[in-house]
């Protein structure tokens, strides 16, 4: 039972036992009362009657009258004479006058008054006593209207103070209520402020509460920075800050080969001219100097696109992949166009060439690289700013935006979509869920093709929440048939749709069961760019029992400022940040501190994209509590 509720009862308690015994103790001391004056009124009342019974000088008949006149003319129980010679006495009695107070009420207090004795001469002899009780029904009358008059009084303050009291327990219930939900935040990993209540005991609990969080988002802050700069020690570039060789081209085989990655792009590569000679001619300082502007050229296109990627990946080459199709040639002459107005400042022969190449989603990061360095080579033999760009082969001819919108609308109706199902084990080799992109049979007779191909048509198109909102329902069916939990992941475009994380939550409350079991996961990028959206589908989401999460995680965790208030369930680290881990121990430092800084905001951490058998071990030292990718998929099917 909860403090507030013992409190209440208490207090209600407390108000009955004072009502109740206030009652009692009215209607006990009038019973008292009115008993004492009826004795006194019996008293009094013989008195009289002997004297007057005295003045008969012991005639019989005529106090007999007189005592007979008197009994009916009073209210009287009974008026009895004893003579003192024993002979037959003189008695009357009355019949008992109905009360209007209830039978029990005179049982439970009953009123027993004396009856009132007085002696009676004739001023030389004894000539007996005369005893006289009067009715008591009057008496009890009074007491029950008493008593009902005290009951509504004493009910009437009781309600008043109950009031008061309810009023005392919401002041006080406020504050700790405010406490309570800050203890909850801490434990789910956010950290919430309350305001200090006016009461000082609570005072002192909300001023050290709050001392405590703001502690640890300090702690947590410190924390983020330094996973930053590990995370930078161990894939980027000291001098530049760009992603070195190795870890550009695990992202940009990431982007090739994911369910929601590139369906086409563009690879281009920059290369300082002749550096050996330039650190000889202008020095190495200056060398350096335009080595950066060069890479301050190549960011300005990853802060506009959030799968464009920029990268070092040696002394004197810069490699760019874009997420477009098409934008390959342009983006190269275009970076010519400003390297040539900034890089002459550092001497009369720094000088860039760039090569680019269309990519395809079948294409291998190799061949992807083999003919980005062939368009280099040949703009090389051209010298200056040249510019050299391989076309891809021609695509196949498209339907059309209109087409492609009509496509995938079909698809959905006519139920030509379903889930892949890829797992994500524990390191027991338990299934945590099911990793469940959408794919789409866009054509009747076609196959079903995975996110990259038609997902970048449905964020121009904006159906991605139309599309999104299907692969929940599809999975929560899934979930209520066999009770296996399922992953799916949302594009960052939906939750600009306003009733998108409502809809969501309309899904999850008709198949309330089946809610527990599904994980809903975003783009680390959609946390940056769309914090609130994220936040609010976290809210929504959460009690009804859906797991949120980030994927595509790691690169950029320290730039979400309150983390730790998305109300997230897990993290899945991206897989250019896990594979290769076995033989990197900066990269392994960094994963460690990241994992131990999502651990303290009570998230699980995942890790994608896993193939090797010793990258796996890795993570599991490094605390990871889940992994998919190819090994967990080969590991599945080799248990079953």
């Amino acid at each position: 039972m909860s403090l507030i509720r013992q409190i209440c009862l208490l207090l209600l308690a407390v108000v009955l036992l004072a009502t109740t015994g206030g009652v009692a103790v009215n209607v006990l001391s009038a019973r008292e009362t009115l008993q004492t004056q009826l004795q006194l009124k019996n008293g009094d009342n013989a008195q009289s009657l002997a004297l007057a019974l005295s003045q008969q000088h012991g005639e019989i008949e005529r106090m007999n009258r007189l005592m007979s006149a008197q009994f009916d003319t009073g209210s009287y129980e009974r008026i009895k004479f004893i003579p003192a010679d024993g002979s037959r006495a003189y008695e009357r009695r009355g019949l008992s006058t109905p009360a209007r107070a209830p039978e029990w009420f005179a049982d439970l207090l009953p009123i027993e008054p004396h009856a009132g004795m007085a002696p009676v001469s004739d001023g030389v002899r004894l000539l007996g006593s005369v005893e006289v009780m009067s009715q008591v029904s009057f008496a009890y009358d009074h007491l029950w209207r008493g008593a009902q008059r005290t009951a509504v009084l004493m009910l009437a303050i009781g309600l008043l103070a109950g009031a008061v009291a309810y009023l005392a327990v919401r002041r006080i219930r406020e504050p700790l209520d405010a406490t309570v939900k800050q203890a909850r935040a801490l434990i789910d990993g956010r950290f919430v402020l309350v305001d200090e209540p006016q009461v000082p005991e609570l005072q002192r609990v909300a001023a050290a509460m709050n001392a405590m969080v703001l502690r640890v988002r300090s702690l947590f802050d410190a924390q983020a920075a330094q996973a930053e700069s590990l995370r930078r020690r161990a894939h980027s570039d000291p001098l530049t800050g760009l992603p070195h060789r190795s870890h550009f081209v695990e992202r940009l085989n990431t982007l090739l080969t994911r369910e929601d990655g590139l369906e086409g792009g563009g690879l281009v590569i920059v290369r300082l001219a002749d550096p050996a000679r330039l650190n000889r001619t202008v020095g190495r300082e200056t060398a350096d100097r335009a080595l950066l502007a060069i890479a301050q050229v190549m960011q300005t296109y990853p802060a506009r696109a959030p799968d464009c990627v920029v990268g070092r990946l040696n002394g004197s080459d810069f490699a760019l992949c874009l997420p477009s199709a098409g934008l390959a040639g342009d983006t190269a002459r275009s970076i010519s166009a400003a390297l040539q107005t900034s890089l002459p400042a550092f001497g009369a022969g720094v000088r860039a060439q760039i090569g680019a190449v269309e990519l395809r989603r079948d294409s291998g990061v190799g061949s992807a690289l083999a003919q980005a360095d062939l368009a280099l080579a040949t703009a090389e033999s051209r010298g200056g700013f040249a510019v050299e760009v391989i076309e891809a082969e021609a695509a196949a001819a498209t339907p059309g935006e209109r087409g492609w919108r009509v496509q995938i609308l079909s698809a959905l109706e006519e139920g030509r979509a379903r889930l892949g199902a890829f797992a994500l084990l524990d390191r027991e080799g338990a299934t945590v869920h099911l990793e469940c992109p959408l794919r789409l049979q866009l054509a009747s007779d076609g196959a079903f093709e995975p996110a990259a191909r038609w997902l970048p048509l449905a964020a121009r198109n904006r159906l991605t929440a139309t599309v999104d909102g299907h692969a929940v329902a599809l999975a929560l069916e899934a979930i209520a048939a066999d009770g296996q939990p399922r992953s799916v992941n949302i594009a960052p475009a939906s939750l600009l749709d306003g009733g998108f994380a409502v809809h969501l939550r309309s899904l999850a409350l008709d198949r309330p069961q089946a809610a527990h079991g599904l994980w809903i996961e975003v783009a680390e990028t959609a946390a940056i760019d769309n914090f609130e959206r994220v936040q609010e589908l976290s809210q929504l989401l959460r009690p009804q029992g859906v797991k949120v999460g980030l994927e595509h995680a790691g690169q950029r965790l320290h730039r979400i400022e309150r983390l730790y208030e998305l109300g997230l369930h897990y993290v899945k680290l991206d897989a250019s940040l896990c594979i290769g881990v076995a033989t990197q121990e900066s990269a392994r430092e960094f994963v460690r501190s990241t994992v131990a800084l999502l651990h303290a905001l009570a998230l699980q951490v995942h890790a994608e994209g896993l193939d090797d058998d010793a990258d796996v071990a890795a993570l599991w030292d490094c605390g990871v509590d889940g992994v998919t990718g190819p090994w967990a998929s080969r590991r599945l099917a080799e248990a079953g």
